[in-house]
């Protein structure tokens, strides 16, 4: 009796939990990893309608997990995982993380993407927790559409792995066929420039940086300071335009030295702030768009006292790299932010996500997430001999990219003293709409143009075109190939070649309307750079450094501004003419021997516009047909010559 009751409480007391936990333990894989350990899987799918013939496009519904742990010694800080996705995924939503490039969802992630921890960015270690997996881990929640992969076959990765500096990734192992993980360690050689005591990471380099300053804040709102800087020295501009996501319910209630492009306050007034802010009067709130879109103020505004006086604010939306003027390559503006329970605590702050910033004919940028840095210091507004720091500060980091799939807004043309042909701007170099392929070619090659085309626009050249390709007895496919559709155009004509020295002309041609105010222009050319003398209409310079193999040039003073497209004196009879500046530019053959400048040296590798890399032609200019006419031309006289003398 007494061993069956020793038995009986011996069941009971192990049946009782010793400790409570809210997360499961890691699975036994995790534990024999002493990094950072991730784990990713799926959890569920099913058909979605429609119902396809074509088994490749069907539609199906899946579920997935990440999970991320940090076993290690040190704090991953600001963590990023890169998740390869392989079947032109369509990610609807992503618990407790944003995609690392600035990408709102839902969003195409079929070659693979990064994500970004949010609102929790770091991951804390066992040692400072006594193990607790709520500190030490994060969980991704993925919910998306993904094709041609159904049942019984399982949608899974190709790879998953961490992209913070300074860690090496296993090569993933699969665990059946729905569960994927893999190991990541510290790289004993990597050097890291941040101790590990150090509370913020440190500023990161970029093309261009944007600060979010926390400079006041309050239980129920906050004021912050957005900066934007360029450092890129072929980086720009105009007409910006900055849009982020509120991920917590937040609205603007009022800006200074920049304005939302909507003034709209009907989110709040019918939505959960109207409900919260009873007694607020909505009519004065700026913004309450989720994603609202920011533009720049006129230089009018700049000393307004309601809007404006806010150093390096209200130029028209126009950031100039340092090369051209340091003082015009910041913009900067004020905010005034309104918070939502549960963040109704003066020190509960989290700054918007999936930063996008572009211009009107600038470079495509890609903004990663916000990363909190050491608090910004700002100089005293009275004057004082001392420094007010902010409450706390991000640091957004922005680099040039080429989207795939986009086109360039600017093209080439190249031309050459030797052959009488132009070169033109590719066909469809700038892009086609898709309904063009009705009426003209997308793929056949631009027709070679003469001179005088060049100040022609496009829908009004096409007879120059084609007579000038029946003079040449050149081919005239049909239909006719499609223009380029680019906004700006620059030709680069080879002027001069002897001995010493080589000249070029270079001209730029506005077909848009607006006009450019301190327009920027510059060429790459690999192996003449160096023997850049001087632009006589343009101010040029080389820009030295890693760059020293591109020519930068500028307006001269009074000169600066390239005007839009505009009526002839007839417009009735005559075609527009488009806003253009040229110049001469010299270079010297001393000191750089080897160079072919008709052979191709003389015709640039690279040509920018304001920060937008131009579409060049695929083909030079060729002297065989100069010299053949030449030819022909000398035995004509000489014909001539020998008939007159055989005629005495």
């Amino acid at each position: 009796m007494a061993f069956s009751l020793f038995i009986f409480f011996t069941i009971i007391l192990s049946a009782i939990p010793l400790s409570r936990s809210q997360t499961p333990p890691p699975s036994n894989s995790s534990t024999l990893c002493n990094g950072i350990f991730l784990s990713y899987t799926h959890t569920a799918g099913t058909q979605l309608p429609p119902n396809l013939t074509d088994p490749t496009t069907q539609p199906y519904r899946f579920e997935s997990t990440l999970t991320i742990l940090n076993n290690g010694l040190d704090e991953l800080k600001s963590f990023r995982v890169f998740v390869g996705f392989q079947h032109d995924e369509l990610l609807v939503s992503a618990s407790n993380a944003v995609l690392a490039d600035g990408t709102s969802l839902p969003a195409l992630v079929g070659n693979g993407t990064v994500f970004a921890g949010y609102p929790s960015t770091d991951l804390k270690t066992a040692v400072e927790t006594a193990g607790d997996v709520n500190q030490m881990s994060a969980q991704i929640d993925f919910l998306g559409t993904v094709f041609g992969v159904g049942a019984p076959r399982v949608p899974m990765p190709s790879n998953i792995s961490i992209v913070n500096e300074g860690f090496i990734c296993r090569r993933p192992a699969m665990q059946g066929i729905s569960v994927m993980q893999v190991c990541c360690n510290k790289d004993p050689n990597f050097e890291a420039n941040v101790t590990l005591d150090e509370e913020f990471l440190p500023r990161q380099d970029g093309d261009l940086t944007i600060m979010y300053d926390v400079t006041r804040t309050y239980e129920s709102n906050y004021f912050a300071q957005v900066t934007i800087s360029n450092h890129n020295p072929l980086g720009r501009l105009d007409d910006w335009k900055l849009s982020w996501d509120w991920m917590r319910d937040e609205f603007i209630f009022g800006m200074k030295g920049a304005i939302t492009s909507v003034r709209d306050s009907t989110g709040c007034i019918f939505g959960k702030q109207g409900e919260f802010y009873k007694l607020m009067d909505f009519s004065t709130v700026l913004n309450c768009e989720r994603r609202p879109t920011l533009i720049d103020l006129p230089l009018a505004k700049a000393n307004d006292t309601e809007i404006g006086l806010v150093p390096f604010c209200c130029r028209n939306g126009t950031i100039l790299p340092k090369t051209m003027d340091p003082s015009k390559s910041t913009s900067a503006f004020q905010i005034n932010v309104f918070k939502m329970p549960p963040d109704l605590n003066r020190s509960q702050l989290s700054p918007p996500q999936n930063w996008k910033i572009n211009g009107r004919l600038n470079p495509d940028y890609k903004c990663g997430p916000p990363v909190r840095v050491s608090p910004s210091q700002f100089p005293d507004p009275s004057g004082l001999p001392s420094d007010s720091t902010a409450v706390a500060s991000w640091q957004v980091v922005c680099n040039i990219t080429q989207p795939k799939g986009a086109s360039p807004r600017c093209c080439v043309s190249f031309s050459a003293y030797y052959n009488e042909s132009i070169i033109p701007c590719q066909t469809c170099a700038c892009g086609c709409p898709s309904n063009m392929s009705r009426t003209c070619s997308a793929t056949s090659p631009a027709l070679f143009l003469p001179s005088q085309a060049l100040l022609v626009p496009f829908e009004n050249r096409t007879g120059m075109a084609v007579a000038w390709a029946n003079l040449k007895h050149r081919a005239v496919p049909s239909p006719l190939p499609c223009g380029d559709n680019c906004g700006v155009s620059l030709n680069w004509h080879l002027f001069t070649d002897y001995r010493g020295g080589w000249s070029a002309r270079m001209t730029i041609f506005n077909w848009d309307n607006m006009a450019f105010v301190d327009w920027f222009a510059a060429v790459e050319m690999k192996k003449t750079a160096l023997g850049f003398e001087r632009a006589y209409s343009f101010n040029g310079s080389s820009l030295g450094g890693t760059n020293n193999n591109t020519i930068f040039m500028q307006g001269l003073s009074g000169l600066n501004y390239l005007v839009g497209e505009s009526d002839a004196a007839k417009p009735e009879k005559d075609p527009r003419i488009p806003g253009k500046q040229q110049s001469v530019i010299s270079f010297t053959k001393k000191n750089i021997p080897g160079i072919d400048i008709v052979g191709g040296d003389g015709f640039p590798t690279k040509v920018f516009f304001n920060g937008e890399e131009c579409s060049l032609p695929n083909i030079l200019p060729t002297s065989n047909s100069y010299r053949l006419e030449s030819a022909i031309s000398f035995t004509a006289v000489l014909a001539a010559v020998v008939l007159i003398l055989l005629q005495r």
